[in-house]
C-alpha cells in the first residue's frame, strides 16, 4: 500500500505545474458539438509551431488522434472532438468515458508498438514527454505535436487554442476559454477584499515525506487567487518540513480526496495537533482539477474558493 501511495505521489508531482500570482478562475464542461464557421475553419494543409519550436504540418483534419497527456485529453473532450480519440495514456481518466479508449501506456514511456498499431494521423503530447520518443515516432512517419503553455491560466488558454486549431474546432476552443475566464473573474469578484486565512495544501505527509505547494507553484498561486494566504509561501517547489508546518499552524488544510489523506492526517503526529485539524478545517478536493493544465482548472479554483470562503458562495 505504501509503495502504491508513493507511486501516486510521484505522479502527482510530475503532473503538477508551477507558477506565482493571484487573480483568476475557469472551467470547461464536457464535450460540445463543433460549431466552426467557415471563417474560423483551418485551411489544410495547416502549419503550426508546437511547444518544442518545431513546425508541424497537418495535411488534413485529424481523424485518428492519440493523446498522451491527461490535460490534452480533457481538452479534446471539452471541444467536441472525443470521437476522433483512438488512444490515450493510462493517466487519462477524465471524463469517465475515456477509459473505454485504448491505453498506450505511461506518460513518459508509452508503448511505441501500441501507438504504431493504432495507426494515428496525429499524436498529441504535453510537458515531460521525452524528446527522444518524439524523434523515434517521427522517424517512423508518425505526426506528433507537443502543446503546453506557460504555467499559468494564460498558458492553459494558449494550449486550448492550439489544440482547437489543429483539430478544426476553433470556435469551441474559444468558447471554452471564454467560459473559463468568466469563472475566474467570478471567483476574483467574490473573494475581493475578504480576509485571507492561512491555507496549507497537503501533497504528502508522514512516511512519504512532507510535500506542499510552495510560493512558486501553480497551486500556491491558486490559493491566493481563491482568497487565501499560502502557509508555505516561505518555500519554493514542493518540499516542506513538519517543524515549519507546526510553527505556521495554518487555519485551513486541504488534501487530495483520492489518497485517503484526510483520515491519515487526522491521526499523524504533528498534523493531528494543528488548529485546522482540531477545528475541523481539513478539507478534501479533487486534485486533478488543480494539477492538470486543462479545462477544469477554473473549476478547481472555484472549489478552492468555496473551501476558503464558503460564505461568498451562498
Amino acid at each position: 500500500m505504501f509503495k502504491k501511495r508513493l507511486l501516486i505521489l510521484i505522479s502527482i508531482i510530475i503532473l503538477a505545474f508551477s507558477i506565482v500570482g493571484c487573480t483568476e478562475s475557469q472551467s470547461p464542461e464536457n464535450s460540445e458539438k463543433p460549431t466552426n464557421t467557415m471563417a474560423n475553419a483551418p485551411v489544410y494543409p495547416l502549419k503550426i509551431k508546437d511547444s518544442y519550436d518545431r513546425e508541424i504540418k497537418i495535411d488534413s483534419e485529424p481523424q485518428r488522434i492519440i493523446s498522451i497527456a491527461p490535460n490534452i485529453t480533457e481538452i479534446i473532450y471539452a471541444i467536441g472532438k472525443s470521437s476522433k480519440l483512438t488512444g490515450r495514456s493510462e493517466y487519462c481518466d477524465y471524463p469517465e468515458d475515456v477509459k473505454k479508449v485504448t491505453s498506450v501506456g505511461s506518460l513518459q514511456d508509452p508503448s511505441i508498438e501500441k501507438i504504431v498499431e493504432l495507426k494515428p494521423d496525429l499524436v498529441l503530447v504535453s510537458t515531460h514527454f521525452k524528446k527522444e520518443i518524439v524523434q523515434k515516432l517521427e522517424s517512423m512517419g508518425i505526426n506528433i505535436a507537443a502543446f503546453y503553455g506557460d504555467e499559468n491560466f494564460e498558458g492553459v488558454y494558449s494550449t486550448i487554442e492550439k489544440v482547437g486549431a489543429v483539430l478544426n474546432s476553433k470556435d469551441n476552443a474559444n468558447k471554452l476559454i471564454t467560459d473559463m475566464k468568466v469563472k475566474v473573474q467570478n471567483v476574483a469578484d467574490k473573494v475581493k477584499d475578504k480576509p485571507c486565512p492561512s491555507v496549507y495544501y497537503v501533497v504528502s505527509y508522514g512516511k512519504m515525506g512532507d510535500f506542499t505547494a510552495g510560493k512558486d507553484t501553480f497551486i500556491g498561486q491558486m490559493i491566493q487567487m481563491a482568497g487565501g494566504k499560502n502557509a508555505a509561501d516561505d518555500a519554493q517547489g514542493w518540499s516542506y518540513s513538519l517543524e515549519k508546518l507546526v510553527e505556521k499552524n495554518p487555519e485551513i488544510l486541504i488534501c487530495s480526496k483520492f489518497l485517503n489523506s484526510k483520515q491519515g492526517i487526522e491521526s499523524t503526529n504533528g498534523y493531528k495537533d494543528l488548529s485546522a485539524v482540531k477545528n475541523k478545517k481539513l478539507y478534501e478536493v479533487d486534485n486533478n482539477m488543480l494539477d492538470r493544465q486543462g479545462p477544469r482548472l477554473a473549476d478547481g479554483l472555484t472549489e478552492l474558493a468555496k473551501i476558503i470562503h464558503p460564505e461568498a458562495f451562498k
